[in-house]
C-alpha cells in the first residue's frame, strides 16, 4: 500500500520511498547510517556507534569526515520533507520522524494491536498486514557486518513470533491445509524451532493427516539429538503423546494462541526496615522521568561508596515504581567491585535477561552483538525497568542498555560512568553517608524505640564511630539483635583506641598494644572511604560481629581471606581450615548467620568485598605465616586433586601428565565420579580457579599453579574458553620457569599456543611450540615432541600447507608408537588421514582415519572419535557422497554438542556445506550462520574465512566445500 507522503522501509532494502518511488539513499554505507537513525526515531545515536555499524572495531583515521558527508547527503534527500527532520547535537546525529513512516514499527504497532485484539479474525487480519510490510531479509543492502549480527537477528526473530501467533489464529479459524502447507516450508529454514513444529503437528492432525504430523516429530526429535543432544521440549512431548493416543490436540497446541510474553519479576526483595533517604527517592522519581514528553527514559546512574547503600535504594525505589513498568523487571549483579577481578561479562548477563524473557537456548546466539540485537528487540514494544547492579564502567553497561523508549535502565556503580554520561545522555544521583539524624532513624527502625530511647549516649557513640555508613550501622543492629538482653552500652564500652583485631576468639595473636599505625592498615582495602575515620571504624563495626564468632568460626572467618575468589564450596572450606566437611557446614551456618558470609548458591558462599579485606588483615594478625602457608596449601590441593580427578573424565588429548604430592591431611576433594559432573563442577568454579592460580603464583606455590592450569586443559578446550586458558598458561610459562622445570614449561608452553592458535595469534602460538619442541628433545620424551608436532601441523593446515603438514604428522605418528601413546597414535593417524583427503587421496585418507577410528574405540576416547567421524564426513564430502558426509558430520555433533561448542562449531561449518552440497539449502545456510556464529566467539581467529563464505551464500550456494582448517 502506498502511503501519502514519505516512508521509510527496513525490512528489505533500506530506503526512502514517495508516493511508490524510491529515492535512494544511493550508497551502501548511506543506507546504515539511515538504518541505525530509523531503529530508534526520534532519540540520539552517538558517533561512535555509527562508526561501530559502519566499520566495526577499527574505523578508519576519515570515519568522521565520511559519517558527516552522509548526513550531508541524507539531509539533502530529505529537504523536500518537513515531517522528517535530521538534526545533530552533541549526543549524536537524530531522525524525527513519525512510527506510523517506518515500515518497521509499523509493523511493531501492528503486532502490539493484535495481541489486545479479542477478535481472532480482526487479530489474525492484523498480523497478516504487519507481515505484509516484510519486503525480504531486513536491512539488506546496507554496509558493514554490526548491522546483519546484532540486529537483523532480533528482527527476524519478530518476525517468526509474529508468523507462529497468526498461524495460530488461523488454526481457530479452521485453516488447517493452508497453515500447514506454510508451515512445512517454514519448518525447512528453522527445524530446531519449537514453537513451529507443534503448530506444524497440530495442523496436520486437524487435516486428518495423523502420520505426517508424527513423521515430523520424528525428524525434529532425530534433529535435536543429532545436533543438540537432547529431547524435544515438554510441549512437543505432550503433543506427540496425545498423537500416538489419539486424542485431539492438547489445550497449548489446539488453543493456537501464541505464549503470552513472559513478564519477569526478578528485583530482589525489598526490605521492610527501609531508612531515609526519601531525597533520593524523589530525586529519583524526578530523574526518570522522560525530558520534554519525550517517550525517551535515559539511563540513570546511582553512585556512592561501598556499603553506602546503593543497591538497598535502588531495589526499594524499583518496587515502588513496579507499576510504571507493567511488562516486568529484570536484575543483574555485575560483580564490578569485588574480592576479585571477576567481572561479570555482559555477553552472560544478556544471557540471563534473554532467560528471563523465556528465549528458548537453542534460538539464543552464540555472540554478544547477536544477543543483544535480540534482547534489544524484544523490549522494544515493553515498558520495563532495567537494574544493572555493582557496574564497573561504562563498556561493561553499554551493551546493556534497552534501547526501547518505555524501558528504563537504573545502574548502581562505585565508579561515576562520566562516559556513560557523556555519549548516553546518563543522569546521576551520588548517594552520601547518612546524617547523624538518619543514622539514629535507622537503628530506630531495627532496634526498636524503646531500645534507642533508653541509652542516648550509646546510641550517640555507634553513631558518631559508624561514620553515617549504611552498612555499619545494620551489622551494628544486627549484632545488637542477637544479644537481646544485653545494654547498648556494651558494644561500645572498650570501643577507644581498638583496632581490628579487637581481641576476639582467635586465642593468639598480638595484643592492642602491639599494633602499630602500619599494622591496622596492612592490606588497605578497607581505606577506600574517604574523610574522617570511616575506615577505622569499619573496622570496629566489623570486629563487634567477629568477636560475637565461636572460636573455630572466628579462624574459617580469617582464613577465607587467604584466597581473592568470588566465593567459596563446603569442600574448599573444609580444606582450608583443615576440617570435616560437616563441621565447615555448621561453621559456614554460623559465619551466614552473623552476616559475615551469604549462601549465594545451596553449598557456595560469598563476603562482600569488604569483608574479606577485613578478614585478610585479620589472619595476618592473628594467624602465624607457617598457619598461613599450611591452609593455603590445603585450599590448593584441594582445587588441584578435585580439578585432576575431573579432567581425568573429560579428554585424553589435552590431558598433561601430573604427578602432584599426595594432598595434605585434612584436604576433602570435591565430589566428582562421571563426565556430567566433572563438567559441572569445572563449569561453576573456572573463575575461582583461574584466581586460585594467580594467587598461587604470587605466593610462592608454582608447582601448584602449573600443574592446576594443566588440570584445566581438556574443560577450557572443550568449552571455548580461550581467554582463560591463555591467562591461566601464561601463569603456568612463568611459574615453571621459575621452577626449572623443563618438562613443566614444555606441558605450559603447548598449553599457551593451543590458546594462542584458537585466538588467531598463530605466530605467538608457533613460536611456543617450537621451543617447548626443543625442551621436550632434551628431555627425550617423544610422547611431548609429537604433541608440538600436531599442533605445528594445525597450524600448516591453517594456511593450506597440506604437504608440509603431513610431514609433521608422520613424524608425529613415529614419535607416538615410540612412546607406547596410544591416543596420540590416535590423533595423529586422524590428522594424517584429513591431510591426505587434502591433498586428494582419498582412499589412503579414509584407511587412515579407520585405523585412528578403531584405536579411539578401544580406548573409549570419545573426543578423539568425534574427530575422526567429522574428518570421515569431510573426506566423504570430498568424493561427493553428500549424505554419507552429513551422516559421519552428525554422528561426530552427537558428542561435540552440549558444553563442547568450540569443537561443535567446526564440525557444523562442515556439515553446513555438505548440506548446500546435497541441495538442502535453507538448512545448509542455517548451518553455516550457527556455526559463524559460534566461532565469531569462540575462535575468531578462524572466522574470516567463513564471514566471506556466508556473505557469498544468496549467489553461489557451491557444491564443494572449502577448505576448513583445524583438527585439534
Amino acid at each position: 500500500m502506498t502511503r501519502e507522503g514519505v516512508e521509510f522501509r527496513l525490512l528489505g532494502p533500506v530506503g526512502v520511498w514517495d508516493a511508490g518511488r524510491l529515492l535512494g539513499p544511493s550508497t551502501a554505507q548511506q543506507r546504515t547510517v539511515l538504518a541505525m537513525l530509523l531503529l530508534e526515531p526520534g532519540r540520539p545515536v552517538p558517533v561512535a556507534r555509527l562508526e561501530t555499524a559502519l566499520w566495526g572495531a577499527e574505523p578508519p583515521e576519515s570515519s568522521r569526515n565520511a559519517i558527516q558527508g552522509h548526513i550531508s547527503r541524507l539531509r539533502r534527500l530529505l529537504a523536500p520533507f518537513p515531517e522528517a527532520a535530521l538534526t545533530t547535537s552533541a549526543r549524536g546525529y537524530c531522525l524525527t520522524v513519525a512510527r506510523e513512516r517506518v515500515d518497521l514499527h509499523r509493523f511493531r504497532d501492528l503486532v502490539r494491536e493484535a495481541g489486545g485484539e479479542p477478535d481472532p479474525e480482526r487479530a489474525a487480519g492484523l498480523l497478516r498486514a504487519a507481515l505484509a510490510l516484510w519486503q525480504g531479509a531486513p536491512l539488506a543492502d546496507a554496509a558493514g557486518r554490526w548491522l546483519p549480527d546484532a540486529v537483523v537477528p532480533g528482527l527476524e526473530e519478530e518476525r517468526l513470533t509474529a508468523m507462529e501467533r497468526r498461524a495460530a489464529l488461523d488454526l481457530r479459524q479452521g485453516r488447517h491445509q493452508e497453515v500447514a502447507t506454510e508451515l512445512a516450508a517454514l519448518l525447512g529454514e528453522h527445524p530446531l524451532r519449537e514453537r513451529l513444529v507443534s503448530l506444524l503437528m497440530t495442523a496436520l492432525l486437524r487435516g486428518d493427516r495423523r502420520t505426517e504430523a508424527l513423521a515430523v516429530f520424528r525428524r525434529v526429535r532425530r534433529h535435536f539429538a543429532e545436533d543438540l543432544g537432547i529431547e524435544p521440549g515438554e510441549e512437543l512431548q505432550r503433543l506427540h503423546q496425545a498423537i500416538l493416543a489419539g486424542h485431539e490436540a492438547p489445550a497449548a497446541a489446539a488453543a493456537g494462541g501464541s505464549p503470552a510474553l513472559a513478564v519477569p519479576r526478578h528485583l530482589p526483595p525489598d526490605t521492610e526496615l527501609f531508612t531515609a533517604r526519601e531525597e533520593e527517592l524523589a530525586a529519583l522519581d524526578r530523574l526518570t522521568l522522560p525530558p520534554g514528553g519525550s517517550p525517551v527514559l535515559a539511563p540513570c546512574v546511582i553512585t556512592g561508596t561501598g556499603g553506602v547503600g546503593k543497591t538497598t535504594l535502588a531495589v526499594h525505589w524499583g518496587h515502588r515504581v513496579r507499576d510504571r513498568f507493567p511488562d516486568g523487571q529484570l536484575y543483574v549483579n555485575l560483580h564490578g567491585f569485588g574480592p576479585t577481578h571477576g567481572v561479570r561479562p555482559p555477553a552472560e548477563a544478556v544471557r540471563l535477561f534473554l532467560d528471563a524473557l523465556q528465549v528458548p537456548p537453542q534460538h539464543i546466539p552464540a555472540t554478544l552483538e547477536a544477543r543483544v540485537g535480540l534482547y534489544r528487540s524484544l523490549l522494544a514494544e515493553r515498558r520495563m525497568l532495567i537494574l544493572l547492579d555493582n557496574a564497573l564502567d561504562s563498556d561493561q553497561v553499554r551493551p546493556l542498555l534497552p534501547g526501547a523508549p518505555g524501558c528504563l535502565a537504573l545502574i548502581t556503580s562505585r565508579a561515576e560512568l562520566t562516559g556513560l554520561v557523556a555519549a548516553e545522555g546518563a543522569r546521576t544521583l551520588s548517594l552520601g553517608l547518612f546524617s547523624p539524624a538518619q543514622s539514629r532513624e535507622l537503628l530506630t527502625r531495627r532496634l526498636g524505640v524503646d531500645k534507642v530511647g533508653a541509652e542516648p549516649r550509646a546510641v550517640d557513640d555507634i553513631v558518631s564511630r559508624c561514620a553515617g555508613l549504611p552498612l555499619a550501622l545494620a551489622i551494628v543492629a544486627a549484632r545488637a539483635n542477637e544479644r537481646p538482653a544485653f545494654p547498648l552500652g556494651t558494644l561500645v564500652s572498650d570501643l577507644a583506641g581498638e583496632g581490628p583485631s579487637g581481641g576476639g576468639p582467635s586465642g593468639g595473636g598480638p595484643s592492642d598494644d602491639a599494633l602499630s599505625d602500619d599494622d591496622a592498615s596492612a592490606d588497605g582495602d578497607l581505606d577506600v572511604f574517604d574523610g574522617g575515620d570511616a575506615a577505622t571504624n569499619m573496622r570496629t563495626v566489623l570486629s563487634w560481629s567477629y568477636r560475637a564468632l565461636s572460636p573455630d568460626a572466628a579462624r574459617l572467618f580469617r582464613l577465607r581471606g587467604l584466597l581473592p575468589a568470588p566465593e567459596i564450596s563446603t569442600a574448599a572450606a573444609a580444606s582450608l581450615a583443615g576440617i570435616p566437611v560437616q563441621r565447615a557446614r555448621r561453621l559456614l551456618t554460623e559465619l551466614t548467620r552473623a552476616n559475615l558470609a551469604t549462601e549465594r548458591t545451596p553449598g557456595r558462599y560469598g563476603w562482600h568485598d569488604l569483608l574479606r579485606a577485613y578478614a585478610e588483615e585479620l589472619t595476618r594478625l592473628h594467624d602465624s605465616a607457617a598457619e598461613r602457608r599450611e591452609a593455603l596449601h590445603r585450599l590448593l590441593d584441594h582445587y588441584l586433586h578435585s580439578a585432576r580427578v575431573g579432567d581425568r573424565l573429560l579428554d585424553l588429548l589435552h590431558r598433561v601428565p601430573l604427578a602432584p604430592p599426595p594432598p595434605r591431611p585434612g584436604v576433602v576433594l570435591a565430589r566428582i565420579t562421571d563426565r556430567a559432573q566433572s563438567q559441572a563442577w569445572f563449569a561453576q568454579e573456572h573463575r575461582t580457579l583461574l584466581a586460585a592460580i594467580r594467587h598461587a603464583a604470587r605466593s610462592g606455590f608454582d608447582g601448584h599453579a602449573w600443574q592446576l592450569a594443566g588440570a584445566c586443559w581438556g574443560f577450557l578446550s572443550q568449552d571455548g574458553r580461550s581467554d582463560d586458558q591463555a591467562a591461566m598458561f601464561a601463569i603456568a610459562v612463568e611459574s615453571a620457569s621459575r621452577l626449572g622445570d623443563r618438562a613443566a614449561e614444555a606441558h605450559a608452553r603447548v598449553g599457551l599456543a593451543h590458546a594462542f592458535t584458537r585466538l588467531g595469534r598463530d605466530e605467538d602460538g608457533e613460536a611456543h611450540l617450537r621451543r617447548a619442541r626443543e625442551l621436550f628433545a632434551g628431555l627425550a620424551d617423544p610422547a611431548g615432541e609429537a604433541r608440538c608436532l600436531i599442533y605445528l601441523s594445525v597450524l600448516k593446515d591453517r594456511h593450506d600447507q597440506y604437504a608440509e603438514g603431513l610431514a609433521l604428522s608422520e613424524e608425529a605418528l613415529r614419535l607416538c608408537r615410540a612412546a607406547g601413546d596410544r591416543a596420540g597414535e590416535g590423533r595423529v593417524l586422524n590428522n594424517i588421514g584429513w591431510f591426505h583427503a587434502q591433498l586428494g587421496s582419498y582412499e589412503e585418507a579414509l584407511r587412515r582415519c579407520e585405523e585412528a577410528l578403531a584405536i579411539h574405540r578401544e580406548l573409549t576416547d570419545l573426543p578423539g572419535e568425534s574427530a575422526t567421524l567429522d574428518s570421515m564426513g569431510h573426506i566423504h564430502h570430498l568424493l561427493g557422497q553428500y549424505e554419507e558426509a552429513i551422516a559421519y558430520y552428525r554422528r561426530s555433533l552427537a558428542w561435540r554438542g552440549g558444553g563442547k561448542r568450540a569443537l561443535g562449531a567446526r564440525t557444523l561449518r562442515r556439515l553446513g556445506e555438505a548440506q548446500l552440497a546435497a541441495g538442502r539449502l535453507g538448512e545448509g545456510g542455517e548451518t553455516l550462520r550457527q556455526a559463524l556464529a559460534l566461532i565469531s566467539e569462540l575462535a575468531p581467529g578462524d572466522a574470516e574465512a567463513l564471514r566471506a563464505r556466508v556473505a557469498s551464500l544468496p549467489d553461489a550456494p557451491g557444491t564443494h566445500p572449502p577448505r576448513p582448517h583445524a583438527r585439534t
